[in-house]
């Protein structure tokens, strides 16, 4: 009975230590350090390009009446039309919270304007008479920009932003038609030299920029510019010269920036696979 006992106990430590041997337990990997990840401050420059809506608003006009120097006589009504503008420009990421850029924009609106009275009752009109003075401006903007980052949240960055510079505005001729008030009578159409200058300009800005890729950003804004005032046309057939005082514009504008290196991202670490064995 002992010699069944013991014969028993020696076969199943003999299973046992077979089957343990089938069950392959790999070693563990040794383990390794993952790489540090630091997070890349944003910097480096970048190309922009803009499109928008300009509602400008002019502040008004004068003439000197038969060319003396003493009898400037303001228009008694002046209006720029509405225009589209488009605009590029280069600048340089600082910071995650501080960029500069430098733009230049071109702007066209048409202008037209009208004086009653004695600054138009010459010629054929026999007063009361009233002019109609058309012209075409051009502006050109050269503006240095900064700009403050207020956090991202997201993919959207809020930003404020200030510039400064000159515009040179470009005034064409300014065609002049006086006409009786009772219709009786018009003078034949006057023009008058445009005349064109660089007038200081500052500008404010607000808006958002969007992250489409991680090179190209979209910008969605609004800017007030002030133009300031100067020579606007020449002297003829006892009218001028003339001058306009300045303008505003505000302004929709929408466009892109193109981010160099704006790509560059640190790898992330991934632990091997571990092996596969097979038996």
């Amino acid at each position: 009975m002992k010699k069944s006992l013991l014969g028993a106990a020696t076969l199943l430590l003999t299973v046992g230590a077979a089957h343990s041997a089938d069950v392959y337990q790999p070693e563990p990997l040794p383990f390794m350090d993952a790489p540090e990840i630091t997070v890349k401050e944003a910097s480096g420059w970048y190309l922009r390009g803009d499109v928008g809506y300009s509602f400008n608003k002019t502040r008004g006009a004068e003439f000197m009446q038969g060319g003396d120097p003493s009898q400037y006589v303001d228009f008694n009504t002046t209006s720029l039309k509405d225009s589209f503008l488009i605009g590029g420009g280069v600048g340089y990421q600082i910071n995650n919270y501080l960029r500069t850029d430098l733009t230049f924009d071109y702007m066209k609106s048409d202008f037209e304007g009208s004086t009653i009275g004695g600054g138009a009752d010459f010629g054929a009109c026999v007063g009361p008479c009233t002019s109609r003075d058309l012209s075409t401006m051009h502006a050109y903007s050269l503006l240095a920009n900064a700009y403050v980052d207020l956090g991202t949240y997201g993919s959207v960055t809020p930003y404020v932003g200030a510039g400064i510079g000159g515009t040179y505005v470009d005034w064409k001729n300014l065609r002049n038609t006086s006409c009786a008030d009772d219709g009786s009578s018009c003078d034949d159409t006057v023009e008058h030299d445009g005349h064109g200058s660089w007038r200081f300009t500052y500008a404010l800005m607000a808006g958002a920029t969007v992250d489409i890729t991680c090179a190209v950003k979209a910008d969605v804004g609004y800017r007030f510019r002030h133009v300031t005032g100067g020579d606007m046309f020449g002297y003829n057939e006892g009218g001028g010269p003339g001058r306009d005082k300045g303008f505003y514009s505000h302004e929709a504008r929408v466009g892109a920036r193109y981010v160099f290196g704006g790509c560059d991202t640190p790898v992330a670490y991934e632990p091997p696979l571990e092996p596969i064995v097979y038996k």
